[in-house]
């Protein structure tokens, strides 16, 4: 089936979200959350500033940039409700994706009018990032999910999926946990920026590490496990689900993270500079993507035309 007008539209506001993101992570590499005050929606009190400094033109062009995308995510609703019939699992997610697109910006407001921006280091930053980068990864699986069921895709049926369901459960875990120290990882480095990669070490074992420091060890180590089980785990949902998509979407989630692990012990090497910081969030962004798309293929719906699923002992053979 070919892509409609509207999925390719929705992959487009898919790969829009994904350069919002990796702005966002700009502004916050470059301490520039603070360049329109503590004002919000305006900056600096005004609609349109005098753009006064480079962090003002920075932060400035995020709400610009993030405004537009919460404008697309509407007009992909609109779109949904007018293309798709009631109850259409497209209109779902285009409508999964609008209310985590609202709680994206309510987020976003909260890091500016709190003030927990710059060069704050409180406990109640760290969860406000942590809190942001998991409802950034909901949002774009919900994109995600709308352009790959309106490009063809079945709707996912989570029961009787047996063990691959709960290995995909286990998987997505996993994989927010990681993006969860991920975010204080990038937060320690940009607030507590070292010289060396000695220097580095001294920081997150001193006896007087501040709490990001101490955390940020936890990152790597992390995403080996991670990683060792995403692999282990999509191949074995890949024997359960045999579908030509879904074993080439096993090879690109392991192929991506792999390329994801290697690029984050870069950014540990060069000592975490703006633009690996970037590339690295990107990578993590596009492996959720894949998983997204490997469990919406592994966990479709039969189709009619389609050989009966295997039993359950034969799904049990499979995973010995």
């Amino acid at each position: 089936m070919k892509p409609s007008r509207f999925a390719r539209y929705a992959w487009g506001v898919l790969v829009y979200n994904l350069a919002v993101v990796a702005w966002g992570a700009y502004v916050r590499a470059t301490g520039s959350g603070a360049g329109c005050g503590d004002h919000w929606p305006r900056c600096d009190g005004r609609v349109i500033p005098r753009l006064a400094s480079t962090e003002q033109v920075i932060e400035f062009t995020h709400r610009v940039t993030s405004g537009a995308a919460g404008l697309l995510v509407l007009a992909m609703l609109a779109w949904a409700l007018r293309a798709f019939p009631r109850g259409h699992v497209v209109r779902r997610g285009a409508a999964a994706s609008t209310v985590l697109m609202v709680i994206e910006a309510l987020l976003g407001a909260g890091l500016v009018l709190f003030e927990l921006v710059a060069d704050d280091a409180s406990a109640y930053r760290a969860f406000s990032m942590i809190a942001h980068l998991v409802n950034t990864f909901l949002l774009l699986g919900a994109i995600t999910l709308t352009a790959w069921w309106a490009s063809g895709g079945r709707p996912v049926r989570l029961r009787g999926q047996g063990a691959a369901a709960g290995l995909l459960a286990a998987a997505f875990a996993g994989m927010l946990l990681l993006g969860a120290t991920g975010a204080i990882a990038a937060l320690g480095d940009t607030l507590f920026p070292a010289v060396s990669l000695r220097e580095g070490m001294r920081q997150d074992f001193a006896d007087t590490a501040h709490f990001l420091l101490r955390l940020r060890v936890l990152h790597p180590a992390l995403a080996l496990a991670v990683g060792a089980y995403l692999v282990f785990a999509t191949r074995m949902v890949a024997r359960l689900r045999p579908a030509p998509a879904t074993r080439r979407l096993a090879t690109v989630v392991a192929a991506l993270f792999a390329v994801q692990v290697g690029a984050g012990f870069l950014n540990l090497a060069l000592l975490a500079p703006v633009w690996m910081q970037l590339t690295h969030l990107l990578l993590a962004d596009l492996v959720w993507i894949s998983v997204v798309l490997f469990a919406a293929s592994a966990l479709a719906e039969p189709d009619a035309a389609a050989p009966a699923a295997r039993a359950p002992r034969e799904q049990a053979r499979a995973l010995a």
